[in-house]
């Protein structure tokens, strides 16, 4: 028994195209769109009625990728904040990227916010966060070297 690779890393949106946008202005591309639902579904998530849309993103050269899932029902009822970065829990992802100002430019424009500055860290990278869609944190590293 081992493991054998991360599979994906899933974020739940409230509006797919909006998160599609984001991730594809980033590099990504969507490698698969269903809708899903049913008693196997609801078995598997825990959850009762589910009916979904999810889009599958990968980046460039990697095997794992990003599941984006927007419930139709199930509907959420509970606290819409925006949570901050040291709140326990899965709280950013982060991506290598080349050109890091103007990422950070083309996310801004479908949407995304920053979260604190472009700060160079020693003489290594090139870092930001930037809020993108459900609330997530997205890193971007760019290396200086």
């Amino acid at each position: 028994m081992r493991l054998m690779r991360l599979e994906h890393v899933g974020i739940v949106v409230s509006d797919l195209e909006d998160g599609i946008a984001f991730f594809t202005a980033l590099g990504m591309e969507v490698s698969g769109r269903a809708r899903v639902g049913g008693e196997t579904v609801d078995r598997i998530v825990g959850l009762q009625g589910i009916d979904a849309e999810i889009a599958m993103l990968k980046a460039p050269g990697d095997r794992g990728g990003l599941e984006l899932v927007r419930f139709d029902s199930p509907g959420y009822e509970g606290d819409e904040e925006i949570l901050p970065s040291n709140v326990p829990g899965i709280r950013h992802l982060a991506f290598q990227v080349d050109g890091l100002r103007d990422m950070v430019s083309r996310l801004t424009d479908v949407g995304a916010e920053l979260v604190g500055e472009i700060v160079q860290y020693e003489d290594s990278y090139l870092l930001c966060y930037l809020r993108g869609p459900g609330g997530a944190i997205i890193e971007l590293a760019e290396p200086l070297n």
